[in-house]
C-alpha cells in the first residue's frame, strides 16, 4: 500500500450492548490522525441495522445511520459487538455480513464482532483473531477456522482485533501502512500510548522479541511485514512507509539484524507458513495465497530452501 492522501471512508456498525472502550479505542486514532494532518483523512461514519442512538453496555451510545446493503461507498465497515455474542442470532445481520463480503466490502471485528464474522461464514481462508474469552468455544464450532491468539490481524480484506485497548493498535497498524510511521507514532504518542504492540504479543515476533534496542525505523519496517503477510508489500513501499531511503534500510537492518529486509520479510511469511502447515489442514495452495505467495510452485521451492523439506512433507512429518 501507497501513502495515500485521498479520504478514506471508515465505517462503524454498532450491536446493541457493544463495549465502549473498545469502540473509543478504534475511532478516535482516526479523529486524532485527521487533527494531526490538519485536513480530513479519514471520514468516519456510525451504523446500525435500524439506525438511530445505539446502546453500549454502560449506556453511552452513538447516534447511527441505518444500513442495510452494500452500497455504501466505504473503503472499511467495522462491525463492534460486546455481551454474549456466541448466542447472538439476528438473521438480518448475518445476511447484511455476507451480503457485504459477497459485494467485495472491506470488513472488520472489533471486540465481540470477530465471532459475529466467522459465525457468518465470512472468515474462511482468512487469519483472524478472537477475544480470549470466546477462543475455546469458536474452536468447537469449526476445525477450519484460522484463528489465532494475537491482539489483532489483517489479512487482506479482513481486519479483526481482540477488543479492550487492541483496536488502539490496530488502528496504528492501518494509520501507519496508509500514511506512513510519523503520523502513526504521533497519533499514538496524542494518546500516550507510546508502548506501540506488535499483533503478536504477548507471544514476541521471533525478530522483534523483547528486544527494546532495536532501531525504530526496523521496529516499524518490521510491524509492517507482519501486518502485510497475504498482501506483500514492496521494499520501496516499506522504506517510504518507515520514513527512511532504501539505502538507510537495508543498512539499517544489515547492522541490527545481520540480514536484508526483504530476506527478513521472506523469513517471517515463511514462519506463518510453516505454522500453517503444521496446524491447519489447509490446501497448500491457500497457505501460498495466505502468505503472499503468487503461486504454489513458488511457495514450495521458498519453503524447501528454508526448512530443508518441501511442505507436505513437513506435514507428515508432525502427523507422525
Amino acid at each position: 500500500m501507497m501513502r495515500n492522501e485521498t479520504k478514506r471512508k471508515i465505517g462503524f456498525f454498532f450491536i446493541d450492548g457493544f463495549a465502549l472502550l473498545s469502540a473509543a479505542a478504534a475511532v478516535d486514532p482516526l479523529r486524532a490522525a485527521n487533527l494531526l494532518a490538519k485536513h480530513t483523512l479519514y471520514e468516519i461514519k456510525f451504523f446500525s441495522k435500524d439506525g438511530g442512538p445505539t446502546f453500549s453496555s454502560c449506556g453511552a451510545s452513538f447516534d447511527t445511520t441505518c444500513l442495510t446493503g452494500p452500497d455504501h461507498g466505504l473503503d472499511i465497515l467495522f462491525f463492534v459487538a460486546g455481551g454474549d455474542v456466541m448466542a447472538f442470532k439476528d438473521p438480518a445481520v448475518t445476511g447484511l455480513l455476507r451480503s457485504l463480503a459477497a459485494h467485495g466490502t472491506h470488513l472488520g471485528g472489533i471486540s465481540g464482532a470477530p465471532v459475529l464474522l466467522a459465525k457468518a461464514g465470512i472468515m474462511e481462508k482468512r487469519r483472524f483473531t478472537v477475544h480470549w474469552e470466546h477462543f475455546e468455544e469458536l474452536t468447537e464450532l469449526s476445525d477450519r477456522f484460522l484463528m489465532e491468539r494475537r491482539l489483532f490481524i489483517i489479512d487482506r480484506d479482513r481486519y479483526t482485533c481482540a477488543g479492550g485497548m487492541a483496536p488502539l493498535d490496530m488502528m496504528h497498524a492501518l494509520i501507519q501502512s496508509d500514511h506512513g510511521s510519523d503520523l502513526a507514532r504521533a497519533v499514538s504518542d496524542w494518546f500516550i500510548h507510546t508502548e506501540i504492540r506488535s499483533p503478536e504479543q504477548p507471544q514476541k515476533s521471533g525478530y522483534a522479541g523483547s528486544n527494546k534496542n532495536l532501531h525504530p525505523v526496523v521496529l516499524s519496517a518490521l510491524d509492517l511485514m507482519e501486518n502485510h503477510i497475504a498482501d506483500p508489500l514492496s521494499f520501496k513501499q516499506i522504506a517510504m512507509l518507515a520514513g527512511v531511503s532504501q539505502r538507510q534500510l537495508q543498512r539499517r537492518f544489515d547492522q541490527e539484524l545481520g540480514t536484508g529486509p526483504m530476506q527478513c520479510y521472506l523469513d517471517i511469511r515463511l514462519d506463518k507458513a510453516d505454522e500453517l502447515t503444521r496446524k491447519t489442514r489447509l490446501p497448500f495452495m491457500e497457505i501460498a495465497l495466505t502468505t503472499g505467495f503468487v503461486n504454489q510452485g513458488h511457495f514450495a521451492k521458498a519453503f524447501k530452501a528454508k526448512f530443508g523439506i518441501p511442505p507436505s512433507e513437513r506435514r507428515k512429518t508432525v502427523k507422525d
